[in-house]
């Protein structure tokens, strides 16, 4: 599996961004995609999920109501729509596919096949 972040950018706080990641290769054995981000200075962390089916999303508390994550899979791509964007979400955010579902859905164990990472940098 590949993935190819891309959408970040340079945003005024309140703006809006949307970010793809671009899967390709065999996703079988996969069950979703992931988002997390690394600020700097800062561990990397949860910011949003989705199944396949689309079925299940979850949030991170601080993205809850402003960020929504969702996929495509006819484009075999997901997204994740950020909008009210704070300064804190300033920060590399990266893609990733979810290879199990033993410690849940916000372990960065969870997951594999890791993208490069966009850059969000939001101004105040």
């Amino acid at each position: 599996v590949q993935l190819q972040a891309s959408g970040g950018g340079l945003v005024q706080a309140g703006g809006s961004l949307r970010l793809s990641c671009a899967v390709s290769g065999r996703t079988f054995g996969t069950y979703g995609m992931g988002w997390f981000r690394q600020a700097p200075g800062k561990e990397r962390e949860f910011v949003a999920s989705v199944t396949w089916s689309g079925s299940n999303t979850d949030y991170a508390d601080s993205v809850k109501g402003r960020f929504t994550i969702s996929r495509d899979n006819a484009k075999n791509t997901v997204y994740l729509q950020m909008n009210s964007l704070k300064p804190e979400d300033t920060a590399i955010y990266y893609c990733a596919a979810r290879i199990s579902r033993r410690s849940g859905v916000g372990y960065q164990i969870e997951y594999a096949y890791w993208g490069q990472g966009t850059l969000v940098t939001v101004s105040s």
